[in-house]
């Protein structure tokens, strides 16, 4: 394992990002407000009598916009098909009948038993979401376990790109941090967690978790999906299947290409 010197040993050594945050703009509900917003921006004149058709038209708009959306994914993909017959797949799970329902369909057993570190990042995800506890479709959460090898187990930068994520260490110290989009200069937030700390992942963003203790860390997360997905950093960009390119990954991470056939090696 390499050495950890060049890891923060202090809270006051964690990077807080060396801009603030942009605030992301909320989009707010049309009518939002008391009912009569809307016909006290009328003209007098418009108020006075029966509301014109093209007020009607903005109502309408306004309760639709309020009221329709697209369901999240609950996969990377679902391709339309229009023969049933031929479909496998919806946008999450089959529910089973209620009445067939049983106390093990919402139960899972064994967070307690440590993961097996003994690999080459030193660390192990123990995940429970649907797939674990089938009671979790159309409910919108999940958690995992993760269990760090002492001086630099760490969890690989990745994104889960259906879920924010927070984090809650049990044992160890580790070092945690998020690199925010390109709108906000990828600005980067890290943090030293001890016992008791907890700490937010937003949703889509690269972060990652690194035991910088000498000893074993176990942390637990809680993520927004009942199937948040993980694609890790490393292993998409050079263990995808087939190859990406190597003169694309040359360009993109300013490297040579025989740099970057060497790394494809590794995934």
């Amino acid at each position: 394992m390499s050495t950890l010197s060049t890891f923060p040993t202090s809270d006051s050594a964690a990077s807080t990002g060396a801009t603030p945050a942009v605030t992301t703009p909320t989009i707010t509900r049309l009518n939002q407000g008391s009912p009569g917003w809307i016909l006290l921006k009328l003209s007098d004149k418009t108020a006075a009598r029966p509301m014109a058709p093209p007020a009607f038209v903005l109502l309408a708009l306004a309760y639709s916009l309020t009221s329709a959306y697209d369901p999240s994914p609950l996969q990377d993909f679902c391709v339309a098909i229009n023969d049933i017959k031929t479909g496998i797949f919806v946008n999450g799970k089959f529910c089973k009948d209620p009445k067939l329902a049983t106390p093990d369909d919402f139960f899972f057993k064994g967070l307690n038993i440590p993961g097996n570190t003994n690999n080459l990042v030193g660390s192990n995800v123990t995940t429970v979401n649907v797939e674990q506890i089938p009671g979790l479709n159309t409910l919108g959460i999940s958690m995992v376990r993760i269990d760090y090898a002492p001086n630099g187990g760490q969890n690989a930068p990745h994104t889960h790109p259906r879920a924010t994520e927070i984090l809650f260490v049990q044992e160890g110290t580790l070092y945690v941090g998020f690199v925010t989009s390109n709108q906000n200069n990828n600005t980067f937030f890290s943090k030293i967690l001890h016992p008791g700390d907890v700490f937010v992942f937003p949703i889509g963003l690269i972060h990652f978790q690194v035991n910088i203790g000498k000893t074993d860390a176990v942390a637990f997360a809680a993520l927004g999906s009942q199937n948040p997905g993980v694609i890790t950093i490393a292993n998409t960009v050079f263990g995808s299947n087939p190859p990406i390119n190597p003169d694309v990954l040359a360009r993109a991470f300013q490297l040579d290409v025989k740099v970057v056939k060497d790394l494809q090696k590794k995934f």
